[in-house]
């Protein structure tokens, strides 16, 4: 069963759309692109949304979106009070998310694991580092949501690369990078938009994913994650939340929204391919016609 209700509708939409962006030219792009599209018709946390999905259970390298995996372990290990809220958490939580800070990531992880970047380690120490590090992969095993088979969230971000014990820990042949789906991805940020609450003890995951979609606004960042992301399909006025990754191979975004209705929509896409990364446009294309869909859709 998947968290969400098969749409047959959305189907057939979603694979017209792509095959209309996606031209013969490009058709080998098709296997590079991988998406997750829920709507949600009921307000309430315990209702199934309905969509679809394409190439779902990929497993590619995240960039930037797994920082919602270690935002969300954040939230859920302060709550369970195995973690003690502090201004410091939330500035780096805050800064992860919003400015999308590999500094503020690599002090997040060092906060869920118990473990420090450093030189590289040998014999026991480096066995018990290697243990500690692999903390989130248990966590997010235990909640046996089948979405995240074969997740890999242990690595941290790098503006440049890893060095030391973290470039150790990739393995000879990088075979221990972070690896995700957009299926398992959708999960963790319905599981953050729909069942995470404010609390003044807590960090607020839904404000610092927030995002405005104003032209003017969002354009004095150089790093808005709008331009070139989901975000710049849809219409200012809308409410919206996201997070993207960008690196010299992959595109991603995910992102939240409400329309017309007040209903929400979930869409996640990866773009595993260079050309994704160099092509601005194919993304904002996807977000503005699954929005239109939508808001003159009558289910």
């Amino acid at each position: 069963m998947s968290f969400y209700h098969i749409q047959e509708d959305m189907e057939i939409f979603l694979k017209s759309t792509l095959d209309n962006l996606i031209d013969t030219k490009r058709q080998y792009l098709l296997q590079d692109i991988s998406i997750t599209w829920v709507n949600y018709h009921e307000n309430t946390s315990n209702q199934k949304g309905f969509g679809c999905s394409f190439n779902n259970k990929k497993r590619i390298y995240p960039a930037s979106i797994v920082k919602l995996v270690y935002a969300l372990a954040i939230y859920k290990w302060i709550e369970q009070d195995q973690l003690i809220f502090n201004e410091q958490i939330d500035d780096a939580v805050c800064k992860m998310l919003q400015h999308s800070s590999n500094d503020a990531t690599s002090f997040v992880i060092d906060m869920l694991t118990g473990t420090s970047s450093g030189p590289s380690l040998e014999g026991e120490k480096w066995e018990n580092w290697r243990h500690q590090r692999q903390i989130i992969n248990d966590w997010l095993s235990s909640f046996n949501w089948k979405e995240l088979d074969g997740f890999n969230c242990c690595q941290k971000t790098w503006e440049d690369q890893p060095f030391g014990r973290e470039k150790d820990f990739y393995g000879t042949e990088n075979e221990n990078i972070n690896l995700m789906t957009t299926e398992g991805t959708g999960r963790i940020l319905e599981e953050i938009m729909r069942h995470t609450e404010f609390d003044k003890n807590n960090v607020n995951l839904k404000r610092y994913l927030s995002r405005e979609l104003n032209k003017e606004i969002y354009k004095k960042d150089t790093n808005n994650q709008i331009e070139g992301f989901l975000g710049e399909g849809l219409p200012e006025n809308i409410s919206f939340w996201s997070k993207a990754g960008l690196m010299s191979k992959v595109r991603h975004d995910a992102v939240w929204w409400t329309n017309n209705d007040l209903t929400n929509t979930l869409l996640i896409v990866f773009g595993n391919n260079p050309q994704f990364v160099q092509d601005q446009l194919i993304f904002p294309m996807i977000s503005q016609r699954l929005y239109r869909y939508i808001n003159k859709s009558t289910y």
